[in-house]
């Protein structure tokens, strides 16, 4: 797990919030779980089929990416080219 996706990742607002990435926009929802140790994130694309979806878990031995049905470099790739959208 490199720290620039951790720290994209962390920086993300949570609750639902909507964004672009790769010129495309997504309605998101960022939850944590076990006091913060635990993290889900879910994007649809907004009038599009895409669709992420991952577990992170903050571990004694690290951080433990687990996407759901989808490769990892592609939950990678989302998060680091997700921009929110601002207030």
């Amino acid at each position: 797990m490199n720290d620039a996706f951790l720290k994209a990742f962390h920086a993300l607002p949570l609750g639902a919030f909507t964004g672009q990435a790769h010129g495309r926009r997504y309605q998101v929802t960022r939850r944590t779980y076990a006091g913060g140790r635990s993290h889900e994130l879910v994007a649809r694309e907004l009038g599009g089929a895409d669709y992420i979806s991952m577990n992170l878990y903050d571990l004694q031995t690290g951080a433990r990416l687990k996407p759901c049905e989808m490769p990892e470099a592609k939950v990678v790739a989302f998060v680091l080219a997700f921009i929110p959208d601002t207030a």
